[in-house]
């Protein structure tokens, strides 16, 4: 493993040192390299948990002429850590190190929220191609601060992982089964389904005294329920429309978790939340998360339209029509010819290499859910209803 031995190492920071490095400017702008179809594009890791280990990091190596080359973690440590175990070349002690590196192309960006608007933007100062993780940033301002810093720099690419949608159920709203989208009624319970939850929590159990995530601290995740609040609106939002009003209530069944030296904190993070938020044509959706529900069955979808109804459970998808007596499974069809799906990570290198559009679609998503997810925080605390966008 490469250490780079001549420049120096810290022995570890803490998390507002590892935010404080962003603080310092970075000298110039610098150009963006040209890349062909066939270029080696080499990418280092700002933050490397859970997620970016199980699918960002196998991910990128699936693509050919795409090398993973550097890490940077919290600490030196926990970046040889990391190193070590996935055969990165190098391991920096900050992030900032390794923007600094002008062998690195693109980075990705696997810090929880806090980091992402700093680290987004600095990078692309240093004319570094940027994919950075779901929960876009800690409010609607960061976020429309990275969305700004991207068309501040056409040359680079800067995406946002985004979650997938069932394209069999948005063609069947695009084909007109529903007629007009009259209502919805939209719930995700049930389950912690985290690295390190405990068995209740998986099944849907409040843990009272549970330890402190990042999750669900608001100085790390912001205005991001920690319940998958912004995925599951994203997915609505390509099926019904971005939401023009919001109401919401927010409930902490479980206010106090464990820090890491053992003490107890007021840090509990929303277990659930009840959200009406209303679309352009004026249906009314009514969405539940929840991760008290225990044993609620999981994921359910209904949409009521004028001419059709259709349900959601699971992977399944039901409809009936005006005329019908009750619901039926609807199969999905094979699939389209076409070009072939890829995910993500292939996208961002394919978008580097210019074989697919530079846009900055996936920003513009991020901020919608952002303030979304402002909004129902806004909601919540002073029991009104707000209108977006912000």
């Amino acid at each position: 493993m490469r250490q780079r031995p001549e420049r120096p190492r810290s022995t570890g920071l803490n998390r507002r040192e590892f935010l404080g490095v962003g603080a310092l400017p970075l000298v110039a702008g610098l150009a963006a390299k040209d890349f062909g179809a066939q270029a080696i594009v080499r990418v280092g890791l700002v933050g490397a948990g859970g997620i970016v280990q199980r699918t960002q990091l196998p991910n990128f190596r699936q693509i050919p002429g795409c090398e993973v080359v550097a890490v940077a973690n919290r600490s030196l440590a926990s970046s040889q850590r990391v190193a070590e175990a996935f055969d990165i070349p190098t391991a920096y002690a900050n992030w900032r190190e390794l923007l600094e590196d002008e062998s690195i192309d693109a980075v990705m960006i696997g810090t929880p929220p806090y980091m992402h608007s700093t680290v987004t933007l600095e990078a692309l100062v240093a004319g570094k191609h940027v994919l950075c993780q779901s929960r876009m940033a800690m409010n609607a301002g960061e976020a429309r601060d990275m969305l700004e810093g991207a068309r501040r720099h056409p040359d680079l690419v800067c995406q946002l992982v985004v979650n997938p949608y069932q394209r069999a159920l948005k063609r069947l709203i695009d084909d007109g089964y529903l007629g007009e989208l009259l209502s919805a009624e939209v719930r995700r319970l049930g389950s912690d389904a985290s690295a390190g939850a405990s068995p209740d929590r998986r099944r849907g159990f409040v843990e009272f005294g549970q330890d402190l995530h990042w999750r669900v601290d608001p100085d790390l995740n912001g205005f991001n329920i920690p319940l998958g609040l912004g995925a599951a609106y994203e997915g609505l939002t390509h099926l019904l429309g971005r939401a023009t009003r919001v109401m919401a209530m927010t409930k902490v069944h479980a206010p106090y978790r464990r820090a890491a030296d053992g003490t107890m904190v007021a840090k509990g993070g929303v277990d659930h939340v009840d959200i009406l938020y209303e679309v352009a044509n004026g249906a009314q959706v009514h969405l539940r998360v929840s991760t008290t529900t225990a044993l609620a069955g999981g994921s359910q979808t209904w949409l009521f339209g004028s001419e059709g109804t259709i349900h959601v459970d699971g992977r399944r998808i039901l409809g009936g029509r005006r005329g019908d007596s009750e619901l039926r499974e609807i199969p999905d069809p094979p699939q389209e010819p076409g070009p072939r799906r890829v995910g993500v990570e292939e996208r961002f290198i394919n978008t580097i290499r210019g074989t697919a559009e530079n846009t900055t679609e996936s920003l513009e998503i991020g901020v919608d859910y952002m303030e979304f997810s402002e909004a129902v925080h806004r909601s919540a605390q002073t029991g009104r209803a707000v209108n977006l966008p912000l």
